[in-house]
């Protein structure tokens, strides 16, 4: 099951909660019963460097034939 962050909107303290990507989002706390609300969350991946072409993958060729 995803893993998603919700906020506590009294104190600010961030949840990690687990649930099913077909349940609404939880609006208070599951077990205390407080507000919260799901925010957004970084990626895990990030693209670092100049870019990525196709000439980067391909071996520079000696000359034209």
């Amino acid at each position: 099951m995803p893993t998603y962050l919700y906020k506590n909107l009294e104190t600010g303290e961030v949840y990690e909660l687990q649930q099913s990507m077909r349940d609404d989002p939880y609006t208070a706390h599951p077990e205390t019963g407080v507000p919260i609300k799901r925010v957004l969350a970084r990626p895990g991946i990030a693209f670092k460097g100049s870019g990525f072409y196709v000439t980067d993958s391909r071996p520079k060729s000696g000359g034209t034939e």
